[in-house]
């Protein structure tokens, strides 16, 4: 969990905390802080929530990264005459895009 999600958390209700203060006692400034504060630290917590999705993601891109080399690997070092074949195919296509046939 990140640490902007805990602190705009904490914030958030100590924006709430403050909005009720401030309608307990009929303090209008209060309350408008209050709601300020909830505000950032609702928006606070947003960001953290940005950045654990964004942390999930790239770890997620690595580890599917890491399996497509692996396999890759594996299936060059056990079958090369068919590697070799598959890579000239490849070569051949592209060499072939441009000039018509």
């Amino acid at each position: 969990m990140d640490e902007n999600r805990i602190s705009g958390t904490a914030r958030n209700l100590a924006g709430k905390l403050q909005e009720g203060v401030g309608h307990v006692t009929e303090d209008t400034k209060m309350q408008t802080e209050g709601a300020a504060n909830q505000f950032a630290g609702k928006t606070q917590d947003l960001y953290g929530q940005a950045r654990d999705a964004a942390s999930a993601t790239a770890s997620s891109a690595k580890a599917a990264a890491t399996t497509f080399e692996t396999t890759l690997r594996n299936t060059i070092e056990t079958q090369p005459y068919t590697a070799a074949a598959i890579a000239l195919g490849i070569g051949w296509l592209l060499g072939r895009m441009h000039r018509p046939l």
